[in-house]
């Protein structure tokens, strides 16, 4: 029997364990790059800038 390698990378962590679950959502091409733009002058990622402009709308 040939062994098997090790697997490369961070071992994933247990059920309930994550820091946090993807949403995901369609957008228009252009929409995108507006999203983009607006991180980038706020100087965050995409991500951030998304969670924080949905948190903002809750509180609202």
């Amino acid at each position: 029997m040939p062994e098997r390698k090790p697997k490369v990378g961070r071992p994933k962590l247990p059920k309930g364990e994550a820091r946090a679950i993807v949403l995901q959502s369609r957008v228009q091409p252009n929409e995108k790059v507006a999203y983009q733009r607006a991180a980038k002058t706020s100087g965050v990622d995409l991500s951030t800038w998304i969670r924080q402009t949905l948190n903002q709308a809750i509180k609202a």
